[in-house]
């Protein structure tokens, strides 16, 4: 279960908390899925002889859109929640960079920085996280963002904590 903190100690942490998920193995069986939702079906995802053969890679490479797709389920695992929160939604991104491409195989796991969290409207507060997906055994990142999250408050009166 997540944790859950008093609106006012959760705002109080920004800029000095950070958080680590738990690890997620990238399996084939999983890009292939990805595949077939997406309908993005490049050798370099779907053909592990080929993705061998003829990239430098060694073998294939899970969608970068597969890697941020992740977060979310980095965010459930790691992230703390305020009392009170009705939902979470996403809300967007300031920046996206994909920087090394994650291997079939590898684990991958998030790195929070809560940068800041600001009352958008009464009820709604706007969280800005900077995140990094750690690939197993590797230096460079596979992505860096900075996530924006809208926090929903049962209580729609005023949230200032």
């Amino acid at each position: 279960m997540r944790q859950r903190l008093p609106l006012a100690e959760f705002v109080a942490g920004a800029g000095t908390r950070t958080h680590t998920s738990s690890w997620i193995e990238i399996t084939q069986d999983m890009i292939d899925r990805f595949a077939d939702v997406t309908n993005d079906h490049q050798f370099i995802h779907v053909d592990p002889v080929r993705a061998k053969a003829e990239t430098p890679f060694g073998g294939t490479i899970a969608h970068g859109f597969l890697t941020l797709s992740l977060l979310s389920a980095f965010a459930i695992d790691a992230l703390p929640v305020p009392e009170g929160a009705a939902m979470g939604i996403n809300y967007g991104f300031d920046k996206i960079r994909f920087l090394a491409p994650v291997p079939a195989g590898k684990q991958v796991r998030a790195h929070f920085k809560f940068l800041e969290c600001t009352e958008r409207k009464p009820g709604e507060m706007l969280s800005r996280y900077e995140v990094s997906v750690e690939i197993e055994g590797a230096e460079t990142p596979a992505l860096v963002a900075v996530w924006l999250g809208m926090v929903i408050l049962e209580n729609k009166g005023s949230s200032q904590a």
